[in-house]
């Protein structure tokens, strides 16, 4: 008996790796540019973090290069770490069970859409003088809409009742900072749940590794 050609028993580290290479390429850039914060000046890392947002300012001069870059990009490098284990957690097994043109799409419909509404109310809110000027150029950087909708399509993978209480906690999890004064980026979170959640019919078929049978074959001796 063999096994799946895909399957790699003796490297699995490799083998996991290359069930979701966006996760990791992903990953990867991101600690690239972590590491070009850590090493730059102070003045230098400033005008980075800032040119790399996709806030108001930048949205409005660059909105294609605002929301694509402002994904390989975290404010504090020494979070890496913690993403890496989140990526692991939530945007690996969706890759990989669903695939990566499916997961991309996902995520990436999540990061626009919760960047481009929640900085819409920043900017209504500077409007109606409930908000600072210098909001215009916060810094809106990261990937944690992306992990948001994740974490929410992830929910259909669960079985029964851990299904249910899985969403529940992360429902309390992105809702209650909402629902108790919470910032932009809390609505962002908040979106990109509900994207995440909203992406069920892509789940319905799923072509990625995980839901592929594994299939042996039997070599006559």
């Amino acid at each position: 008996m063999t096994p799946h050609p895909g399957a790699e028993p003796s490297r699995p580290v490799w083998s996991w790796i290359r069930s979701s290479p966006g996760t990791h390429i992903w990953l990867l850039i991101i600690a690239v540019t972590s590491v070009i914060v850590v090493v730059a000046p102070d003045r230098l890392e400033h005008v980075l973090l800032h040119r790399n947002s996709s806030n108001i300012h930048e949205l409005t001069r660059h909105p294609v290069r605002a929301l694509v870059s402002s994904a390989f990009w975290i404010e504090n490098p020494a979070s890496l770490a913690q993403y890496a284990v989140l990526f692991e957690v939530f945007h690996a097994p969706v890759e990989r069970w669903l695939g990566t043109l499916r997961w991309l799409v996902i995520v990436a419909t999540a990061h626009i859409t919760a960047t481009l509404i929640s900085q819409r109310v920043v900017l209504m809110a500077i409007q109606d003088h409930r908000a600072p000027r210098s909001m215009v150029h916060v810094v809106d950087i990261g990937v944690s809409y992306g992990l948001a909708a994740a974490a929410g399509v992830l929910t259909y993978r669960l079985p029964g009742p851990w299904r249910w209480l899985y969403l529940a906690g992360i429902v309390a999890f992105f809702g209650i900072p909402l629902l108790t004064g919470g910032t932009f980026t809390d609505l962002g979170h908040a979106i990109s749940l509900a994207v995440g959640l909203l992406a069920w019919p892509l789940t319905r078929h799923p072509h990625g590794i995980a839901s592929r049978p594994t299939t042996h074959v039997s070599r006559e001796t």
